[in-house]
C-alpha cells in the first residue's frame, strides 16, 4: 500500500438496521448510544433527537428493566411523530430474554439487539437463555450485534483456552490467549446463532477492548476469520482528548487497512457537556481520513509569534459553527456542500497558500501587516476584506459560494 492509500474495504454481507444498510460497500455508518435512563421516555426522547441532528445513525438505549423495556415503544413513537425514524438498538445484558419475552411491543419496536454472549447468562442457563433472544430476533425479524468485550469476556471460554494453552510445546502469551478468546467468543457464538436459525445477513460483530494495540489486533484477526460486517469502537476510551486521541489512533489503523462498518467513539463526556461530542468525533475521523463527508471542514493555522491577535481563532471556530449549523438545511437544499473546503489562515507566511489550496480561504493580517485580509475562491484571489465585518462577510461569502456552487439541480 502506497502512503496516503487506504485499502478497499474487506468484502462483508450486507445487513439492514431499520432502514440502515451496513456492510458490503455501503458508507461506513456512525451510531452513538444515549446516557439517559431509558425508563424516562421524555429525557431519552430528547437526547435521540439531538443524537441523531448531529449525525448519529444508529443510536443505541439500555434496555435493562422491564420500565425501560415498557418505554421502548413510546420513544419510538414520539421520535416518528417529530419526523425521526432513526434505528434504535436494545442494549441487553443478563435479562434481555426475560425483557423481550415479556414486552413484545418493545422487541418489535426496536431495530436491532445486541448481545453479550459473557453475560447473556451464567453455567447451564447460558445457552437457553442465547437461543430465547436468538429466537425473538428470529420472530420479529430483527439482526443482532453480538458484542464481545474483555471487561465481561465468557470466563468459561476463557479458561477453556488458557487450559488448552498450558499444554501447548510453546503456550502463547496471556495476552495472545486473551484476544483468541475475544474473537473465538464473537465467531462461535455467531455461528451457534446461524444453527438456531438466524441468517448470517442479520448478524454483525464487535469485540471491544480499551487498549489501542489490543484492538487492533483483535480486529485484523476477526475480519480474516469471518465475513459479517464490523462494528468498531474502543470501549471505555476515556475523557476528553484522551478518549479523543486512544480512539481515533485505534479505528484509523482498522479503517485505513478497510475493516470496519459502523463505529463508535465511547467518549466519557464532560460534567455537563452533550453527548453529541462522540458523533462529532466520528464524523470527523471519517471525514479526515477521505471515507465520508459529512460537514465543511476548516483548516486553521495553529498560531505562533506573528498571531498575537486572537481573531483569527475567533473566525475559525465561528466559520465552523455555522458551516455545522447551516448543514442539516444545506443537507436538502445544497447537496454536496458536505465536501467544502475552507481556509482560515493567520498571517502572510502560509495563509495566501493554505487559502488557495480550499473552495474558499481567507488569509489574516498577521503582527504588524497591512490591516487587509485577501480572500480566495477556488485558488484565485477575489476580493480584500478590511475593517470591524471580516467575519460577517467572510461568512457571507461561504454562504454564497455553497447557494451557487451546490445549487439543486432541476430536470426540465
Amino acid at each position: 500500500m502506497s502512503v496516503g492509500q487506504t485499502l478497499p474495504r474487506r468484502p462483508t454481507r450486507v445487513v439492514w438496521v431499520g432502514k440502515v444498510r451496513v456492510g458490503g460497500d455501503a458508507p461506513i455508518v456512525v451510531q452513538s448510544m444515549t446516557n439517559t435512563d431509558t425508563a424516562d421516555v421524555a429525557a431519552t426522547t430528547k437526547q435521540v433527537a439531538d443524537l441523531w441532528r448531529a449525525g448519529s445513525e444508529l443510536v443505541r438505549v439500555t434496555v435493562n428493566n422491564p420500565e425501560s423495556a415498557a418505554a421502548v415503544p413510546r420513544i419510538v413513537e414520539k421520535l416518528a411523530m417529530m419526523g425521526i425514524e432513526v434505528p434504535i438498538i436494545g442494549d441487553f445484558h443478563y435479562n434481555g430474554h426475560q425483557l423481550l419475552t415479556a414486552e413484545p411491543a418493545c422487541a418489535e419496536a426496536l431495530a436491532k439487539y445486541r448481545i453479550n454472549p459473557g453475560n447473556v447468562g451464567f453455567g447451564k442457563k447460558k445457552d437457553t437463555q442465547f437461543a430465547a433472544i436468538i429466537e425473538l430476533a428470529i420472530r420479529y425479524g430483527k439482526p443482532v450485534r453480538i458484542g464481545v468485550n474483555w471487561g465481561s469476556l465468557d470466563q468459561a471460554l476463557a479458561q477453556a483456552l488458557m487450559d488448552e494453552n498450558a499444554s501447548r510445546e510453546q503456550p502463547w502469551e496471556a495476552v495472545q490467549v486473551l484476544r483468541e478468546a475475544l474473537v473465538r467468543s464473537a465467531i462461535d457464538s455467531a455461528e451457534r446463532a446461524v444453527d438456531l436459525g438466524l441468517p448470517r445477513d442479520r448478524i454483525i460483530l464487535s469485540a471491544k477492548v480499551s487498549g489501542v494495540q489490543e484492538l487492533i489486533a483483535v480486529y485484523r484477526d476477526l475480519a480474516a476469520r469471518c465475513d459479517m460486517p464490523l462494528h468498531l469502537g474502543l470501549t471505555e476510551a476515556g475523557m476528553g482528548s484522551k478518549g479523543i486521541v486512544a480512539s481515533s489512533a485505534a479505528l484509523a489503523v482498522l479503517l485505513q487497512e478497510g475493516i470496519g462498518d459502523t463505529i463508535r467513539i465511547s467518549l466519557t463526556p464532560e460534567p455537563g457537556a452533550s453527548r453529541t461530542q462522540e458523533v462529532i468525533v466520528a464524523q470527523e475521523l471519517l471525514q479526515t481520513l477521505g471515507l465520508r463527508a459529512f460537514t465543511p471542514l476548516v483548516t486553521a493555522c495553529p498560531g505562533c509569534g506573528r498571531t498575537t491577535s486572537e481573531f483569527f481563532q475567533e473566525l475559525a471556530k465561528t466559520v465552523q459553527e455555522h458551516v455545522r449549523a447551516k448543514m442539516p438545511a444545506w443537507k436538502i437544499t445544497n447537496p454536496g456542500a458536505e465536501n467544502l473546503t475552507l481556509a482560515v489562515m493567520g498571517c502572510v507566511v502560509n495563509g495566501p497558500g493554505e487559502s488557495r489550496h480550499a473552495n474558499i480561504g481567507i488569509s489574516l493580517p498577521g503582527t504588524g501587516e497591512a490591516p487587509a485580509a485577501p480572500v480566495f475562491i477556488d485558488g484565485a484571489k477575489a476580493i480584500t476584506l478590511r475593517g470591524e465585518n471580516i467575519a460577517q462577510e467572510f461568512v457571507a461569502l461561504i454562504d454564497d459560494y455553497v447557494a451557487k456552487r451546490f445549487a439543486p439541480t432541476t430536470n426540465t
